[in-house]
């Protein structure tokens, strides 16, 4: 019992701690934007920022299920769920900034900008591919779903190759940081060889049918 009690106390002190740690920072980059602190282009930062935010929360989620391996530490895989919905969240907000800030909500533009800029359409594809995780996360829709769930959920490994790619063609100078960023996403991957190969090869064998 008292076994069953620290493993809860670990994983609301986990979860305390994500909370923390992903909202906080939010809440303050609108508190600076809202009393006109980030500088000369605010806009381009709070886009920049929430962008990153999700690409950071997102590589964070495919770290834990190595490291609840590595360190034998389970309880670390309960925490997936309120790490994918953040970067789900930061997803959306980054979306909303584009959307609100930088087009004034032109939305004739906005698809203009989806079909033509090819990084745009990307982070669109991985933007919808994120919804479709997000709302199945539910345990409800998760049972209902059942093998296939993890099946979609496996997206997460194409999503991150995707984010990668968006972030790299989005910066017209210092590619350094997005080449470390896929880099890192790559050597991630690599712990999940055989499930992406596998995701890889059922994507092939359902358009040849």
């Amino acid at each position: 019992m008292s076994k069953k009690l620290t493993t809860s106390n670990k994983v609301l002190i986990a979860k305390v701690v994500i909370h923390l740690a992903a909202f906080l920072p939010l809440l303050n980059l609108y508190y600076l934007a809202f009393y006109d602190q980030l500088g000369a282009d605010p806009v381009q930062r709070v886009i920049h920022f929430t962008g990153i935010g999700a690409f950071n929360l997102l590589l964070v989620t495919l770290i834990v299920s190595p490291i609840a391996k590595k360190l034998k530490q389970g309880y670390f895989l309960q925490v997936r769920r309120l790490l994918g919905l953040y970067t789900f969240s930061y997803a959306f907000m980054h979306v909303l900034n584009f959307l609100a800030f930088d087009l004034q909500f032109a939305w004739s533009l906005f698809f203009n900008e989806v079909v033509e800029r090819p990084y745009i359409t990307i982070g669109m594809i991985t933007f919808v591919l994120l919804a479709a995780l997000a709302v199945t996360s539910l345990n409800s829709i998760k049972r209902k779903m059942g093998k296939s769930w993890q099946k979609l959920h496996n997206y997460s490994y194409l999503i991150a190759i995707l984010v990668s790619v968006h972030f790299y063609w989005s910066v017209k100078s210092e590619l350094i940081t997005p080449l470390f960023y896929m880099l890192l996403t790559l050597v991630l991957l690599a712990f999940r060889y055989t499930k992406l190969k596998a995701l890889i090869l059922s994507m092939f064998t359902s358009k040849t049918r």
